[in-house]
């Protein structure tokens, strides 16, 4: 077999196994953050950083554009100036639990994805979201981590291969984009 088979074959495998009752209730939560009104804060490193990125993307403008309602939805890692200065100046463990300090307010959302499970930067914002009276959804990877158990809402890839790992993420973060994109009219 060969490498490309073999890997699409593995991630299939991964695909499969993705709890998708936990995608709905993401799904849902969300929906309440849209109907209330409230922030959906998301983070990540690395390529956690770009789906985090480009989950905030697809949500801000296409879950939101021609709709009545739209996504409040804001992107940790894509603030690079504020990102970098807190890690040059106080360390890269706070560079998100810091932002949110300054806008998450009871009742608003964090998504916090990590493949590992174990970032601290990722870990000590939804502590800090947590404290704060935030709903916390986390995907992880590997053995879920640290962050499996800390947040409300855990999507766990049961996956060492970081890969496939953050296809999954993106997979999930696309179901959950798309069933506002896909299932609602636009106005």
């Amino acid at each position: 077999m060969s490498f490309p088979s073999e890997y699409k074959s593995k991630l299939l495998q991964v695909l499969e196994a993705v709890d998708l009752p936990r995608v709905e209730q993401a799904i849902g939560a969300l929906a309440r953050a849209r109907q209330e009104n409230r922030q959906i804060f998301v983070c990540g490193n690395g390529g956690s950083a770009a789906t985090a990125n480009h989950f905030a993307c697809d949500m801000v403008k296409g879950a939101s554009y021609g709709r009545q309602q739209r996504f409040r939805i804001m992107a940790l890692s894509e603030q690079i100036p504020t990102l970098t200065a807190y890690a040059n100046d106080v360390g890269y463990e706070h560079v998100f639990a810091e932002q949110l300090k300054n806008f998450a307010k009871p009742g608003d959302i964090l998504m916090a994805l990590s493949g590992s499970g174990n970032s601290p930067n990722v870990i000590h914002a939804v502590e800090y979201a947590n404290s704060a009276g935030c709903y916390t959804i986390g995907l992880s990877g590997r053995d879920g981590g640290k962050l499996a158990p800390l947040v409300n809402l855990s999507i766990h890839v049961n996956e060492p291969h970081m890969g496939r790992i953050e296809d999954a993420h993106l997979v999930i973060c696309h179901m959950i984009c798309y069933h506002f994109m896909d299932t609602e009219s636009v106005i």
